[in-house]
């Protein structure tokens, strides 16, 4: 009888978070100020020909490399971040292994650790949620292969800072550290949110990933950047499939990156709507992290699902991240658009005043 691998029999199945669209979705992260102009502008010029050849995904590296200032031959591009790991991963891990990381954090480094029947270790951050620095520096061990670390966190907001960073890569050189930098252009000026993509030409085991989902939104496009040492680069593109970003998603690249103003109006757009939220909730006496991305965590108490609930009826959707760990009686809030956030504030207003009296 065909059996899969223990390590995938063991595995919960991983389902899309999309529960409903019905109501404005504040659950996912996502853009909620679309994308450029200028790519739906290309989008609508494609021809049949452009989606009956092949995509050139190099030449998209090139466009990449220029604008983050480093050679072709250090950029991948990936079907998404999610691809970026599973390549890093898949490439570095394997069984008895140890992939390290600090809870509560993007649900997708664990998942694929187990997979590969590595040996998940996972750190728990203290009550102020930040990096556990200290511990990671404590547990690395010559079985660490993989470390992964959002920065900015998902689903705190919270940005360790390059320093503390940099210290958990020289202490592991033999590991691959991964540095998930999807939220990195919605960071405040703060000297604690600064990207590591300089560091990669002194760290040979470095590598930061970037995203199109988020600031640019293009989260339906699926497009990923994964950065690092030209010869580890080297290494995962003998397992990259080679037509793995689609013609479309290339096409729009270009008005991406160069629609910088689009970008720039959109991620301060959010850095006030989260401001916005940050008052809100001092308002109302609950406790919130500082944010550095475009979703803000909250801590609605006990009567999480019945906020959640409350909002849903208001028509807008809300995360609750209770069951992850460290966050029990959270809730995550993307940043909506100005004109929708005055409707996300009255909502909040009213559903805890309504989970308050129950």
């Amino acid at each position: 009888m065909l059996k899969p691998r223990e390590s995938i029999a063991r595995l919960s199945p991983y389902h899309s978070p999309i529960t409903s669209r019905a109501g404005l979705s504040l659950d996912l992260n996502e853009s909620m100020a679309g994308c450029s102009p200028r790519v739906l502008a290309r989008l609508r010029s494609l021809s049949a020909a452009d989606l009956s050849l092949y995509p050139q995904r190099e030449a998209g590296e090139r466009l990449v490399a220029n604008f983050l200032g480093i050679a072709p031959e250090q950029v991948l591009l990936t079907n998404g971040m999610d691809e970026a790991l599973s390549l890093v991963f898949t490439t570095y891990l394997g069984p008895g292994d140890e992939l390290l990381f600090a809870d509560p954090t993007f649900v997708m480094y664990p998942m694929l650790g187990e997979a590969l029947g590595a040996q998940v270790v996972r750190l728990q951050s203290g009550e102020d949620l930040a990096l556990p620095v200290a511990d990671f520096l404590a547990r690395i061990s010559p079985r660490t292969r993989v470390i992964a670390i959002a920065n900015p966190n998902n689903p705190t907001g919270l940005a360790a800072s390059r320093a503390e960073l940099l210290r958990i890569a020289e202490s592991a050189p033999d590991a691959a550290v991964v540095i998930d930098e999807a939220y990195f252009e919605f960071c405040g000026a703060a000297l604690t949110c600064r990207t590591l993509i300089p560091d990669l030409a002194r760290h040979p085991n470095l590598f930061v990933a970037r995203t199109f989902s988020k600031a640019y939104g293009l989260a339906g496009l699926r497009l990923g950047v994964l950065t690092g040492a030209a010869e580890q680069i080297d290494h995962l593109r003998r397992l990259s499939l080679p037509f793995n970003v689609n013609a479309v998603a290339l096409a729009c690249l270009e008005e991406a990156l160069a629609d910088r103003a689009f970008v720039s109006e959109h991620v301060a757009q959010v850095k006030r709507g989260r401001e916005r939220l940050a008052q809100l909730f001092d308002e109302l006496d609950l406790r919130f992290w500082p944010s550095q991305t475009n979703f803000v965590l909250v801590r609605v108490g006990a009567k999480a699902k019945a906020f959640v609930e409350s909002m849903q009826r208001r028509g807008i959707l809300v995360r609750d991240l209770s069951a992850n760990p460290g966050c029990d009686g959270c809730v995550r809030i993307t940043v909506g658009t100005p004109k929708q956030m005055d409707g996300v504030v009255r909502a909040i207003r009213e559903a805890v005043a309504e989970t308050r009296r129950s």
